[in-house]
């Protein structure tokens, strides 16, 4: 392909990057990306990028769709901003139906937000608003999960369970403890789909109530898929026995759905995939395909029963962003429900499945992969460390793939895939392929 004129960047200098070695990426430019269709991204100088990882988890119907394009730009042609404190536009109420016709039933109340961070911390907030309330205020125990990740807001954060996220800041919030992980298992190891061991970990929760006393704690959040920490996928029946002690012991239970929502398992949730249902559940990133960012909390009805007839008259919750809800946001969400709905995404994705899942463990006999994961369109190969130098080996397979023409995603020595629900056969013999290359010459 000829180079293409995309927007170059004048100076490195003035950014300063997310989640990343900045002084790597500014002495070594050569990984940036330019602009994106369809199962790809290209570079500046116009060389193909084959998209493993959704973007971020996040792209799920592709890039550059047309649909969610000319819907951004009709909504900017007619309403740019509305502030939705004390007033309201119709796009937003529109979005948080289209949303509430998707989550499990009697989940039909939402709150927009911006991001899966900013959705979090609502959750959080939304749980102790739902306690005090009931006249249990008391009740401010916060439990997430060790390796969690839910943003990187304080609140998130302080629930979340990955160490490097949390060592640079501090205490964080009080009132917090949180459940074991369910990673390393030797009886889970190469385990295809929800491994067999592992659901009496769920009962360390009852512990913990020992502990605090169950007055003291007002909810329990967890991933249905530990994405970010390297795709743990939970044991069968390890969900439902959560489900089950938060009900005995009046918790409230939250699932961050951030990256198993709009499709990812194969369902619009990750509840309606694993057959649990939760109270309260965080959205983002597939939610407008990342077209423009907006996250959502959908609670069941009681809670936002519960919390607006708390009080009397005026505000009942005190939270909210100034851009919650934002038009083109709505329109983009909008849009993207729509392609999810006429295209069946989620049929694809559960059509596909077999096929992805093979392939993820053909890569059983390469060199130094100790463990893989998989559910749904998600797949995590765990490869061994290099001695005295743990996450390197991941990054340097991380860093082959991109110059191979291979997008994929590393945490510690894990490699995480997550393509596009568009990805068809030949993308995932693609993907697969160049990451085992890259894997065997990373062998040393």
């Amino acid at each position: 392909m000829n180079e293409i004129s995309v927007p170059r960047p004048n100076s490195l200098d003035a950014y300063w990057m997310p989640f990343s070695d900045n002084k790597y990426f500014k002495g070594d430019t050569s990984r940036m990306i330019a602009r994106a269709e369809g199962m790809s991204y290209y570079t500046p100088e116009g060389r193909e990028i084959l998209d493993g990882t959704a973007g971020l988890w996040c792209c799920n119907a592709g890039h550059g769709r047309v649909e969610i394009k000319e819907a951004i730009q009709k909504q900017a042609a007619i309403l740019d901003y509305a502030p939705t404190f004390q007033l309201g536009h119709p796009i937003a109420f529109e979005a948080a139906s289209r949303i509430a016709e998707m989550t499990p039933e009697g989940m039909d109340r939402v709150f927009f937000t911006n991001s899966g961070s900013e959705s979090a911390d609502t959750a959080l907030k939304i749980a102790l608003a739902y306690h005090k309330a009931r006249g249990e205020s008391s009740r401010v125990r916060l439990i997430g999960r060790e390796r969690g990740y839910h943003g990187v807001g304080f609140g998130g954060m302080s629930v979340g369970g990955i160490g490097a996220n949390r060592k640079q800041f501090g205490a964080l919030l009080p009132y917090v403890d949180h459940l074991p992980h369910t990673h390393g298992l030797k009886e889970n190891l190469f385990a295809k789909g929800e491994p067999p061991a592992g659901a009496h970990l769920a009962d360390v929760l009852e512990n913990l109530v020992a502990l605090h006393g169950a007055e003291t704690i007002a909810a329990v959040m967890v991933e249905p898929v530990a994405g970010s920490t390297g795709v743990l996928v939970p044991p069968a029946g390890y969900l439902k026995r959560l489900r089950e002690l938060c009900d005995k012991h009046g918790i409230l239970l939250i699932f961050d759905e951030v990256i198993t929502g709009f499709g990812r398992l194969g369902t619009n949730f990750g509840a309606e995939r694993l057959g649990v249902v939760p109270d309260i559940m965080t959205m983002a990133k597939g939610l407008t395909n990342a077209a423009v960012p907006m996250g959502a909390v959908a609670v069941k009805n009681g809670v936002y029963d519960t919390v607006v007839n708390g009080v009397a008259g005026g505000i009942e919750f005190f939270h909210g962003y100034t851009y919650s809800g934002h038009p083109l946001a709505a329109a983009a969400a909008i849009a993207t429900m729509q392609l999810h709905q006429s295209e069946d995404l989620p049929g694809r994705a559960r059509a596909i499945e077999p096929y992805w899942q093979d392939a993820m463990h053909s890569m059983r006999d390469a060199p130094n992969v100790i463990d893989i994961r998989d559910i749904g369109l998600i797949g995590g190969i765990e490869l061994a460390p290099r001695p005295g130098k743990p996450g390197a080996r991941a990054m340097d397979v991380f860093r082959r793939c991109f110059d191979a023409g291979v997008l994929v995603r590393v945490t510690g020595d894990i490699v995480a895939l997550s393509p596009p629900l568009i990805v068809e056969k030949p993308h995932v013999d693609r993907i697969v392929g160049t990451l085992t290359d890259a894997i065997r010459a990373e062998a040393a």
